[in-house]
């Protein structure tokens, strides 16, 4: 088991920077995830702490070795690919054990560390048979058990459930969870779904262009995002925001759009009058009135166990989630009132959050 920590790290490519200084610490047995949008640096950033990619600038340390200039072999990480890497001429037994036997490790030992890395994965009956008689997701085990057989003080995941259907994906991302919590192994997940990093991390990099934009509990950054994109890139469906400046009369204080609509604010705050901002409010702290924000249905979608409803308000489209089944029709006007505990105000220029 190892920390990890990375100090002003950069990576430039034929002159073009795309890592921008990164700080960031993995504790002990911890499970981190680096989420953003595709191209935003957390892949690269992957490689660069397996060795796979050289660093052109700070440093990374892990288990407080500095591993800069230190080949991959030396490096005690295990990494599983998004697209498995496999060998099709082994079987799933040859595929685990192939590492261990680069390492010259005693046959008997291999024997036992397949064995119990198999009966983890729930493989055992399928150690004789090759990747190509095997599901996307039991293809997935096996390269996750060719990790584990290394007892490695480091795991990586860079995407490992991007090529499976959403069912597998749900139950591939709670089996990941579980096997970190049987074997406390310090692991760092990189995804591009917001979902698997609210559900599978203890704590979540949100990265945009090779920078950091917040780092914390999922739970943390749901509910006090830092600035307006960590705000629209957590959370399913995601926030709703409408540009205004804010009023204040008589004690109250609102955001006014563009079209004059009103959204309500809750008591206080600091920005004052006039300020230029972005307000934003989660689907699921949206609710339907007797009065307050007018707004007219444009769609309504069913899914079961709740319903979202997508309404346009002064111009601005906005989503509500609720557990209710309602059936209205396209064009009905609504009443809609926001819970002012979940408001959200960003600073309209910079996308920071305003208190």
């Amino acid at each position: 088991m190892a920390s990890v920590t990375m100090r002003e790290v950069e990576k430039v490519y034929d002159r073009t920077p795309v890592i921008h200084g990164v700080d960031i610490d993995v504790a002990d047995e911890e499970f981190v995830v680096l989420v953003g949008p595709s191209g935003c640096g957390k892949s690269t950033l992957l490689r660069m702490v397996a060795g796979l990619e050289a660093i052109t600038g700070g440093e990374i340390q892990i288990g407080g070795n500095r591993v800069n200039d230190m080949p991959p072999k030396d490096r005690d990480v295990a990494m599983v690919f998004q697209n498995y890497a496999l060998y099709p001429h082994k079987t799933v037994r040859q595929n685990m054990a192939f590492s261990l036997k680069l390492r010259r490790t005693p046959k008997a030992e291999i024997g036992t560390r397949v064995e119990k890395a198999a009966r983890i994965l729930g493989l055992l009956d399928y150690l004789d048979r090759y990747p190509k008689q095997l599901s996307g997701g039991q293809r997935q085990r096996v390269a996750m058990g060719r990790a584990i057989v290394r007892d490695p003080q480091l795991f990586l995941f860079d995407e490992p459930l991007s090529n499976l259907d959403a069912q597998l994906r749900v139950q591939m991302r709670t089996e990941i969870k579980e096997l970190h919590e049987e074997l406390r192994t310090t692991s760092i997940y990189v995804t591009h779904d917001q979902d698997e990093a609210l559900t599978m991390a203890d704590r979540i990099v949100v990265l945009r262009d090779g920078r950091v934009e917040q780092i914390g509990p999922p739970l943390e950054l749901y509910d006090r995002p830092a600035n307006k994109f960590v705000a629209g890139f957590i959370g399913s469906p995601a926030m709703n925001f409408a540009d205004g400046r804010i009023v204040r009369s008589n004690g109250t204080a609102a955001v006014e759009t563009a079209a004059g609509i009103h959204l309500p604010l809750p008591p206080g705050g600091e920005a004052g009058d006039g300020t230029e901002v972005t307000y934003g409010i989660r689907p699921e702290h949206v609710r339907v009135a007797e009065t307050g924000v007018p707004a007219t249905v444009d769609l309504v979608e069913p899914k079961g166990s709740q319903t979202q409803i997508v309404l346009h308000v002064g111009g601005v489209q906005v989503n509500l989630v609720t557990p209710e089944r309602v059936g209205y029709e396209r064009g009905r006007r609504l009443h809609l009132a926001p819970d002012l505990d979940a408001v959200h105000v960003f600073d309209r220029t910079t996308g920071a959050r305003l208190d």
